[in-house]
């Protein structure tokens, strides 16, 4: 079974109709990733949407002048994008009266007419991601986003799903970059909030002073965010946070497997010794991406 085949699976074990993922970093992997899942989905039949919560699938990385890797799409799928393509696209646009600015101009709803390589420039906000996610879901079984922590309240009901990326790009040792996506799986794994015990609702984000004043006063209510995306801290603050405060949200979401990336330029760690690691750290089934190899947390099971 390829790794595309087999987060197809765990999506659909799930019930997950909109799977987003997100990274720890650029460059680890995000992209390769939704490819795999896009590339099992059409070899399967599934209807599939796809967009970006930011720029995706250009040749060169507009940071680093870095190759990156391209995004074929097939004939029949869906797409929302501000960045209209030299392809023909069967534009059937946002429902009437909704419009989703870009700096590369408004969001459009298609669907693809020819194979080929497509570049996807995405909503810039929450809400644009949400209104283009419901468009799309509206005309596929399966949603695709290439996206961004900061936009997860966008994807934060029971069928939204999410991959979490990591690699080589990410840090400057394996460590480091194991304990960034730990700590990114800890966050997304904040628990639902119980409506018997008090709580503390956050309108916004949980930024830095709020959270250092609730844990200066000892606070034992639970505090509530809309989604794990609402929780803007970093560094120890927020292993402090997580580990210290009864961290809740009204939107949850649902974790399905995290991804490596081993290679990023002429950096390389050990595949193998990478894989095992994330699994460990995230408990979650880990793929390479490039290798196809596989390896499951000891405490996970199918």
């Amino acid at each position: 079974m390829s790794v595309g085949e087999a987060l197809l699976e765990l999506a659909r074990a799930r019930d997950a109709h909109t799977v987003a993922v997100v990274g720890t970093a650029k460059n680890v992997g995000k992209t390769v990733t939704i490819r795999a899942l896009y590339e099992a989905a059409v070899a399967h039949g599934v209807p599939t949407g796809v967009l970006s919560a930011g720029r995706d699938g250009e040749a060169i990385d507009a940071v680093t002048r870095d190759p990156k890797p391209r995004l074929r799409l097939e004939a029949g799928t869906w797409i929302a994008s501000a960045l209209r393509t030299p392809h023909p696209l069967r534009d059937v646009g946002l429902p009437c009266g909704v419009t989703i600015p870009t700096a590369c101009g408004p969001v459009l709803v298609g669907c693809v007419e020819e194979a080929d390589d497509y570049e996807l420039v995405g909503p810039p906000t929450v809400s644009g991601l949400r209104i283009a996610v419901d468009a799309l879901r509206e005309k596929c079984e399966l949603v695709l986003i290439d996206g961004a922590i900061d936009r997860l309240a966008a994807i934060s009901s029971g069928e939204d799903a999410v991959i979490v990326a990591c690699g080589a790009a990410g840090g400057a040792t394996l460590e480091e970059i194991v304990d960034d996506v730990r700590a990114l799986v800890e966050r997304l794994r904040i628990p639902p909030v119980d409506p018997q015990e008090p709580a503390m609702f956050v309108e916004g984000a949980l930024l830095p002073e709020l959270a250092s004043e609730l844990l200066s006063s000892g606070e034992q209510r639970q505090i509530v965010v809309r989604s794990p995306a609402s929780v803007s801290l970093s560094g120890r603050l927020a292993q402090r946070a997580l580990a210290e405060l009864h961290l809740r949200c009204e939107h949850p979401v649902q974790l399905l497997a995290a991804t490596v990336a081993p290679s990023a330029g002429r950096k390389a760690l050990e595949p193998q010794r990478l894989l095992e690691a994330v699994a460990q750290a995230t408990a979650l089934p880990t793929y390479d991406v490039y290798t196809g190899s596989c390896a499951k947390p000891s405490a996970w099971s199918r």
